[in-house]
């Protein structure tokens, strides 16, 4: 045999041999890595699933918070329509009760109107809101009210010195108007029968020099005046009838 011919033979053998091995080592590799290859697309499933299960979550959470927010704002807007409606409520009702820029211009008009009773309430400092003993005094002074027949209330309103003018004669507003709002909601009293006053601190009841001189100053004062013509009247039209 030529030499020749024994290097072609010598050099195809190793070609199987290197081919041989090539394969093998591609079978490896390919053994190795796919438990591999397997695991990471678990992984990316799991993690797609996962994704996809929070997106969910989120969704439903979003949801139920605008649920929620939407039926708070309901409730809002209900409650401050309810306030609203209590709030035309008093101020109608107040809109007809008689007002005097001072107590002069009340008395001119009640001249045939005779005091029969009267109570006064404190309040705190610039406060306007009825305590439960000046209610329990309100109650008291009331219960007079039954037996009467033509009668109007004078509910004055006061306050001690301090702080501006204008402001006092406002906070003394709104001190008359919580007297009458109580009374007139308690006992279905008319709102003509009452002649509200407020005259801030230009009368006082006691020195402003001391803290229970301006106590006493942050007041109410209600009257109630009686017409003594229309009861001389009546009482009259008694006498001439029992003849």
């Amino acid at each position: 045999m030529s030499l020749y011919r024994l290097e072609v033979l010598g050099l195809a053998a190793s070609l199987t041999v290197l081919g041989a091995s090539g394969c093998a080592t591609k079978n490896y590799v390919r053994t190795q890595t796919a438990p591999l290859v397997e695991h990471t697309d678990q992984l990316e499933a799991k993690t797609a699933t996962n994704n996809q299960q929070i997106r969910g979550v989120d969704d439903r959470a979003q949801a139920g918070i605008k649920q929620a927010q939407g039926s708070a704002d309901a409730a809002n807007q209900n409650a401050q329509s309810a306030s609203k409606s209590a709030s035309d409520a008093q101020t109608a009702a107040l809109d007809v009760v008689h007002r005097a820029d001072s107590l002069d211009g009340v008395v001119q008009g009640l001249d045939t109107y005779k005091s029969l009773a009267n109570v006064s309430v404190t309040f705190g400092f610039d406060k306007a809101i009825l305590t439960k003993d000046d209610k329990d005094q309100l109650d008291s002074f009331a219960a007079q009210l039954g037996a009467q027949k033509s009668y109007i209330l004078e509910v004055t309103g006061g306050t001690d010195s301090t702080g501006p003018v204008q402001y006092n004669y406002d906070l003394s507003q709104r001190r008359a108007d919580a007297v009458v709002q109580y009374l007139a909601s308690k006992y279905g009293i008319a709102a003509h029968r009452f002649y509200l006053i407020g005259i801030g601190k230009d009368k006082e009841v006691a020195p402003n020099t001391t803290a229970e001189g301006r106590k006493q100053n942050r007041r109410v004062e209600i009257q109630l005046l009686s017409n003594m013509n229309n009861q001389d009247t009546q009482t009259a039209a008694n006498h001439s009838g029992a003849q």
